[in-house]
C-alpha cells in the first residue's frame, strides 16, 4: 500500500497545532507557577524526579486540555478571527478524534502522577475535573477567566502534596496569587477577541467588565503582588525574592502601556508578555534559597 507523504505530514501538521505544539506560550504559564511552588515547598531543593513528573506532565496537560477546548469551542472558532483557524474550525480534523487525543495525553498524565503519593494521586482527579469542565465556563460564568485561574494553577497544590504530603496555608496563598495572575493575562486575551465573543453571545471577563477591564487587570496583578509579599514574609524569604516581585512590577506597568488603548495587537503581546513575569517570580524564588544557603 503507498502512503501519501504529504497526507501524512499534513495531519500531523493538524494534530501538532491541536495541542498547540507550535505554540507553547499555554504551558509555560502553566509550568511557572507549579515551579514556584515545588521550589517553595521542598526549600529550594526539588527532588530530580517530581521535577521532571512536573515539567513533562505540564505540558501533557495543557495540549490534553487544548484538545478539549477546541472540542467544546468547535462551533465558535470559525467565527472568531483570531481562532478561525484551529483545525477543528478548519474541519482538517473530526470532533471525535480530539477527544480521542485528550484522552490519551490525560491517561499519560495520570499515568506521570502514579509516581507521587496517594494525596497528590487524589488530587489530579479534582484536578481533571476543573481542566475539563473549563472550556465550558464561558458558556455560563461571567468571570470564567477566574475559572481558569484556578485550572492553570491545580499544578501549585499538587507540587505541595507531592514534597510535604499536605496543603499548608502557604499553598492556598500561592494559589489565590496564581489566580489573580491568571485572571490578568486572560483578561488581556480576552481583550483581543472582545468584538467576536460578544457576537457570538459568549462570556468573558473583557465583556463583563466593560470600560473597567485595564483597571480590573491592573488591580489583579497588584493584588498577585500584594499576596506574594505576604507570602515571602510568612517564609522569611530573602531580598532577591523581593528583587524578584519588583521586577515583575515594572513588567505589569509595561502592559499597561500596552493594553490600555485596547488594541488587538497589544493586548495579545502583554498577554505573551505574561510568561516573563512567571520567569521574573521564579528567579526571585530560587535565588532566595541560594542566597540563603550560602549566607
Amino acid at each position: 500500500m503507498k502512503i501519501d507523504l504529504a497526507l501524512v505530514l499534513q495531519r500531523l501538521d493538524a494534530y501538532e497545532r491541536l495541542v498547540r505544539l507550535d505554540k507553547p506560550i499555554g504551558a509555560l504559564l502553566l509550568l511557572w507557577p507549579t515551579l514556584w511552588a515545588l521550589w517553595l515547598a521542598s526549600g529550594g531543593r526539588p527532588r530530580l524526579d517530581h521535577l521532571a513528573i512536573f515539567v513533562v506532565g505540564t505540558f501533557v496537560m495543557r495540549s490534553a486540555g487544548c484538545a478539549m477546548n477546541d472540542y467544546a469551542d468547535r462551533n465558535f472558532d470559525a467565527h472568531v478571527e483570531r481562532t478561525r483557524g484551529r483545525p477543528l474550525a478548519a474541519r482538517e480534523i473530526r470532533p471525535g478524534e480530539a477527544l480521542a487525543v485528550a484522552a490519551v495525553l490525560s491517561l499519560l498524565g495520570f499515568a506521570l502522577v502514579l509516581f507521587l503519593n496517594r494525596l497528590a494521586i487524589a488530587l489530579s482527579f479534582l484536578g481533571l475535573a476543573i481542566a475539563a469542565s473549563y472550556p465550558f465556563a464561558k458558556r455560563w460564568f461571567a468571570f470564567p477567566q477566574a475559572y481558569l485561574g484556578i485550572a492553570f494553577g491545580f499544578g501549585i497544590p499538587m507540587a505541595y502534596a507531592a514534597v510535604l504530603d499536605r496543603l499548608p496555608a502557604e499553598c492556598w496563598i500561592l494559589l489565590a496569587a496564581n489566580v489573580c495572575y491568571s485572571f490578568a493575562y486572560d483578561t488581556e486575551y480576552a481583550m483581543v477577541d472582545r468584538e467576536d465573543d460578544a457576537k457570538l453571545g459568549l462570556r468573558t471577563s473583557a465583556l463583563t467588565l466593560g470600560r473597567w477591564d485595564v483597571a480590573a487587570v491592573m488591580g489583579s496583578y497588584a493584588l498577585m503582588l500584594g499576596l506574594l509579599s505576604w507570602l515571602g514574609a510568612r517564609l522569611q524569604l530573602s531580598w532577591p525574592y523581593h528583587a524578584g516581585l519588583g521586577l515583575a512590577g515594572g513588567l505589569m506597568v509595561y502592559h499597561w502601556r500596552l493594553i490600555r488603548s485596547r488594541s488587538r495587537a497589544g493586548c495579545f503581546r502583554a498577554f505573551m508578555h505574561n510568561n516573563w513575569v512567571g520567569v521574573a517570580v521564579f528567579a526571585g524564588i530560587a535565588s532566595s534559597f541560594l542566597v540563603a544557603r550560602a549566607a
